[in-house]
């Protein structure tokens, strides 16, 4: 399939040193906020990259539920697929495509379950069903039709019927620790502006400006 050149100039806005914060993530709270009020769809839809043991990439957009001073969290059935790749190789990257803004964000550093406590926390804010969901779904399997998945629910559902949905022993919270942190906009020529947070070893943060 060949597409035709669309020869888009990127034009909207400009990033430079002056106007960063001074860690990465003040930075993300401000453009977030800003995709926020731009009525961005979804604004913390991220895809997550891993890699398995065999090494093979894998990608998936999933929900950014938290974000503070120790890093990105999001939350996942650890028996799927990125669950199993996470843990047996917890490092992965982030990546907020803001298109209709001329951003992106992408984020890199090793990865941690999150507490039990933090999971059950979130868990349990959830709506009742997807809590039920994350019970009824072997997350990553396959299964030999939408019928399997429908009757696991109606099981799982009938079993919790007028009580608190328990939080599954096999699901919960990641948190990405970031060592880079790139923020993106797009520029006149191809020229875009790429600044990015290195975390130092003491833990400082530099930045730096990437060629287009």
């Amino acid at each position: 399939m060949a597409l035709a050149d669309m020869r888009k100039d990127y034009s909207l806005a400009g990033l430079l040193e002056k106007d960063l914060a001074k860690n990465p993530f003040r930075q993300f709270e401000q453009w977030f906020q800003e995709a926020e009020a731009a009525k961005i769809a979804e604004p913390n839809a991220m895809t997550l990259a891993t890699t398995g043991r065999d090494g093979r990439p894998a990608a998936r957009t999933v929900l950014l539920k938290g974000c503070d001073g120790r890093g990105f969290v999001f939350y996942t059935n650890y028996e799927s697929r990125k669950g199993r790749e996470l843990d047996a190789n917890p490092r992965a990257a982030l990546l907020f495509p803001w298109v209709a803004m001329e951003r992106q964000v992408t984020v890199e550093g090793p990865v941690a379950r999150v507490s039990r406590e933090e999971s059950e926390a979130y868990f349990h804010s959830r709506p009742r069903q997807s809590q039920l969901a994350a019970w009824a779904s072997p997350q990553s399997t396959a299964v030999a039709g939408r019928a399997v998945i429908e009757e696991s629910y109606r099981v799982v559902e009938k079993k919790y019927e007028g009580r608190e949905v328990p939080l599954p022993p096999n699901w919960g919270g990641f948190r990405l620790a970031p060592e880079t942190v790139e923020f993106w906009q797009g520029r006149r020529s191809r020229l875009h502006d790429r600044l990015r947070y290195r975390r130092e070893t003491g833990g400082d943060w530099v930045i730096e400006r990437l060629s287009p």
